[in-house]
């Protein structure tokens, strides 16, 4: 796999947390995020100390805060969801910057709001350390099913591809006088994502059927 797959995460380093064996690291992210998920929401002395972790961790890693703050964009559905649910819970209210809303809503949104931060920061540390190749021999090391490496390894070989060629119908989109970002042409833009979506399958179609006629078999050879 070229090095240049997955250069939108990985942030290129030499710190101990990138010097780190692929396998320890997944077991490290697994296991912290086990433990999160598991802590009751109300425990919050012991989410300090889980976000002092994290940011320890991103201090040795030397990935700079603010390169992992553009990337918990991501975050973005999750926390909508955490802000409207003291709106929409039922249970006793209780009053908050003069808004009546869901006690038992507000603690829930606190724990999804925290425990997903956590999660995802420590996701995209990970991602920011340790090269897709190197996750890859990781899963490897783990003893995860081949097809399933495979079948990620495949997924990020073709990330770039089918990104580039959603950028370039955008593009199309936009010449045509439509843009893909107003209501009145989303009809449109959800007629090009099905296109995508069409030539994406088409695509991975025709490269099986190479692979299978060049003897590919289950497990690499």
């Amino acid at each position: 796999m070229g090095a240049g797959h997955g250069h939108r995460l990985h942030f290129h380093g030499h710190s101990p947390v990138h010097r780190a064996q692929p396998h320890h690291k997944l077991i490290a992210l697994v296991g912290f995020m086990l433990v999160v998920v598991a802590t009751p929401r109300d425990f919050y002395p012991v989410f300090a100390v889980y976000a002092a972790m994290v940011l320890v961790v991103i201090r040795l890693s030397t990935v700079p805060l603010g390169y992992l703050a553009k990337r918990l964009v991501i975050e973005v559905p999750f926390v909508v969801f955490a802000v409207l649910m003291p709106f929409v819970a039922h249970g006793p209210q209780v009053e908050v910057l003069g808004l009546n809303v869901s006690g038992p809503g507000l603690l829930a949104a606190w724990g999804l709001l925290v425990k997903g931060t956590l999660g995802v920061l420590a996701s995209l540390t990970l991602a920011a350390t340790t090269e897709p190749a190197d996750v890859l021999l990781g899963l490897r090391r783990l003893r995860m099913p081949e097809l399933i490496v495979q079948i990620m390894g495949f997924m990020i070989r073709y990330l770039d591809v089918v990104t580039d060629e959603l950028r370039r119908m955008l593009i199309a989109m936009r010449s045509r006088g439509c843009d893909p970002r107003s209501p009145r042409h989303w009809p449109a833009l959800a007629r090009t994502l099905g296109a995508l979506f069409i030539r994406s399958y088409e695509r991975g179609e025709r490269v099986h059927l190479a692979m299978i006629s060049r003897g590919y078999a289950t497990r690499s050879r």
